[in-house]
């Protein structure tokens, strides 16, 4: 991306937030991250530090509360001296019969993974509008190409950012404003901790930042990471719903 960016991390203790800063410490960008854990959110900036970040500040932040989004957000954009960036890569992968069982439970996985993300993305996309240029990136994830019975609370909420991040892409379409909604399949993360794992389809966080990096450099609105999943997910949503409703996906 040429010169040295001012970037705003949401969610920068996860695992694929924080490989892609490493990647963009690498280019001596000034980042700063936010999060709810602080000593976590230190022990990266130290990391990212020494790995040749022109600076790195943190902000502790339950992303999933939205009260006094503007503000915390204006904030933040001050920390910065302006704004180039903002990856927006929280989220809960919760549990399909825990959300079937207590709404409560529902409801928060429905704010955390859409709800509080489009209001930050839109919050974004406000600041980028005024500024003539930035590159908005948020996680979505192939849950939400289609609907399944084992995940549908999570895929209903990664299906509306996806569609947001469609929209603003749209309203964005031949200016200097970039949006990214990231797709990807199964990452061997800490979210991801109580799946069993292995096996080709699994990627690692290095891998999705990697995707990620280059899906910026050349602008493309939707990545599938690894890129086979924008395949299995073309066939999954083409299946027609009597064959794809005897399949316990």
């Amino acid at each position: 991306m040429g010169d040295t960016k001012r970037i705003l991390v949401l969610g920068a203790s996860s695992a694929i937030a924080e490989r892609w800063a490493r990647l963009r410490a690498a280019q001596g960008d000034r980042l700063l991250l936010v999060g709810r854990d602080p000593a976590k959110l230190e022990v990266i900036a130290a990391d990212l530090k020494a790995r040749g970040a022109g600076d790195v500040l943190t902000a502790e932040s339950d992303l999933a509360d939205t009260e006094g989004a503007a503000e915390r957000f204006a904030a933040h954009v001050e920390r910065l001296g302006g704004l180039d960036v903002v990856l927006v890569a929280y989220g809960v992968l919760g549990d399909q019969g825990t959300a079937q069982q207590d709404v409560g439970r529902l409801e928060h996985g429905l704010r955390a993974n859409f709800l509080s993300a489009a209001v930050w993305c839109e919050l974004a996309a406000d600041v980028f509008e005024k500024a003539g240029g930035g590159a908005l990136v948020a996680i979505s994830s192939v849950a939400g190409d289609r609907g399944r019975g084992s995940n549908y609370a999570y895929g209903a909420a990664k299906a509306g950012l996806s569609v947001f991040l469609e929209g603003l892409a749209h309203r964005f379409a031949g200016t200097p404003v970039t949006v990214v909604s990231v797709k990807p399949g199964f990452v061997d993360t800490p979210m991801t901790a109580h799946v069993p794992k292995g096996g080709p389809l699994w990627a690692t966080p290095d891998r999705v930042a990697a995707d990620i990096e280059k899906a910026i450099a050349r602008r493309r609105p939707v990545i599938y990471t690894p890129w086979f999943w924008w395949l299995i997910m073309l066939i999954i949503r083409n299946l027609p719903r009597p064959i794809f409703n005897r399949l316990k996906i």
